[in-house]
């Protein structure tokens, strides 16, 4: 098959958070089972920068095609595109496709593209990635939105590929109809996290110290919980651990540093070799989200074999069930419960790490999930 994918960012655009991971880890995914993929998306690496490359670019096999956004004011300020040419793009590139499959919802390139695909006869599919609810951030935004354009957009998909079935009953509310659904989660390439080493670059480049490191990785937003699990963090009898807070800040961090006692480190956005070093370096990873789709991070840190704290609101229940991870409410009390009890039992940690990384071996690689969105694919073109 040709598959089209149509994301308003791209790798390596990990400002922007999981999607871009989510969207790079799939097409690749789906390049090495054969078939002929494309990536149709802006320019946008982060804020204030835009992608420096070639506008048509082969990436691990994946072709993509960066249209620039002719107001990068826009996208820095409010996330949003203006990547005018694109309806102009697919045109060109549309003929050559078997299904085009959307990621995100609220995007000016859904309306630009989907039009034109649906005048094509191409099978739509979208991928919210946890951003249908109004309440993971800009409310009045996507209220707006949904009133002038959702009615319009939300009858071109064939098809929606939710990450978990709260993303389901997200549909449901938002839309009216029965578009099918399917739920299929987000995956990591395990071989990526398997042999990691000790962490000793992280700790000898940011100057940790040796005691334990609870880590959280992830956009500094208020709807991370970052707050709470400062608070709980500075309630912990540990002076030897530090709370190492990795990602973009979006507007938390002036409010986090007041907090600051000496053991907490922010490092900004990490990647690549320096994502890895951290995930070696950890005790243990902390995300008390609230509206997450799938968090990649949590993922990534059971393949590194981190046990996780989590919140309800971010949608793992395997993980919990299987012994990978505590569930705890997103509040400084509970939190503070689940970090001393793994912090005070390194073996209980090794057994919920070792857990984590049988889970994600049977469910969550990004083989497993080609392999299943493969399907979703040929069942509309074959319907």
């Amino acid at each position: 098959m040709n598959i089209l994918h149509l994301t308003p960012y791209y790798a390596p655009a990990w400002a922007y958070g999981g999607v871009p991971r989510a969207v790079e880890g799939l097409a690749r995914a789906l390049q090495r089972r054969g078939h002929g993929v494309t990536v149709l998306t802006s320019d946008a690496l982060a804020a204030g920068r835009r992608h420096p490359g070639p506008a048509d670019d082969l990436c691990d096999g994946v072709r993509v095609l960066r249209v620039a956004n002719a107001l990068p004011w826009l996208r820095d300020r409010f996330n949003l595109s203006t990547t005018l040419p694109m309806g102009t793009l697919a045109r060109d590139l549309l003929p050559a496709m078997d299904v085009v499959h959307c990621h995100e919802l609220r995007t000016l390139e859904n309306l630009l593209v989907t039009p034109r695909a649906q005048a094509a006869g191409l099978p739509l599919l979208l991928s919210p990635h946890g951003t249908l609810s109004h309440d993971t951030g800009r409310g009045r935004f996507k209220a707006l939105w949904d009133r002038a354009a959702g009615p319009g957009l939300a009858q071109r998909f064939s098809h929606v590929i939710a990450l978990t079935e709260a993303e389901v009953a997200d549909l449901r509310a938002l839309w009216s109809g029965d578009t099918p659904t399917s739920v299929i989660p987000n995956g990591i390439d395990p071989e990526e996290f398997a042999d990691l080493g000790d962490g000793a670059s992280f700790r000898e480049t940011w100057q940790t110290g040796a005691g334990p490191l609870c880590l959280f990785m992830g956009r500094l937003h208020q709807r991370k919980g970052l707050q709470a699990l400062v608070e709980a963090f500075r309630m912990t009898q540990r002076p030897d651990a530090r709370l190492v807070i990795a990602g973009p800040d979006e507007g938390m961090r002036a409010r986090l540093e007041p907090l600051q006692d000496g053991r907490l480190l922010f490092t900004g956005l990490l990647t690549g070799q320096e994502r890895l070093d951290a995930l070696a370096a950890a005790a243990l990873l902390a995300l008390p989200a609230r509206g997450e789709g799938l968090p990649m991070a949590a993922l990534e840190a059971m393949g590194a074999g981190l046990p996780l704290i989590l919140a309800p609101g971010c949608n793992l229940p395997q993980a919990v069930t299987r012994g990978a991870a505590l569930e705890v409410l997103p509040q400084p009390a509970p939190l503070a419960q689940a970090l001393e009890r793994l912090l005070a039992d390194p073996s209980l940690r090794a057994e919920m790490g070792r857990q984590g990384r049988v889970l994600v071996n049977e469910y969550f690689t990004w083989e497993h999930i080609a392999q299943r969105c493969e399907s979703v694919y040929r069942s509309l073109l074959s319907g």
